[in-house]
């Protein structure tokens, strides 16, 4: 039981970090740093967009229009901390009282 909430832990961690490096290239290719029209660098921003897009899509329904400037990576990463935070002070305690 140990092995699976590290690992959901883990996945939620990697994911995170996906969130951060799709905002950095998104702040790149706005800026004009990186050429989109460089097959590998068009690979990268549409894996992390397929990556990332459908769990900022809910949220940027929610969230007010800021012009240019889009707060919905910065609040996922939030919950999924509280999430990671959740699971690991609440869920895995508990169960590893029942399993011990």
């Amino acid at each position: 039981m140990t092995a699976l909430f590290w690992l959901v832990d883990q996945v939620i961690a990697v994911y995170i970090w996906l969130l951060i490096a799709a905002a950095i290239y998104s702040l790149l290719t706005a800026f004009n740093v990186l050429d989109t029209r460089n097959r590998f660098v068009w690979s990268i921003g549409d894996f992390l967009w397929r990556v990332t897009e459908p769990a900022l899509r809910p949220i940027r329904r929610i969230l007010p229009n800021l012009g240019n400037v889009d707060l919905s990576p910065l609040v996922l990463i939030l919950l999924l901390q509280a999430l990671r935070i959740f699971l690991n002070v609440t869920v895995f305690p508990a169960l590893w009282r029942l399993t011990a």
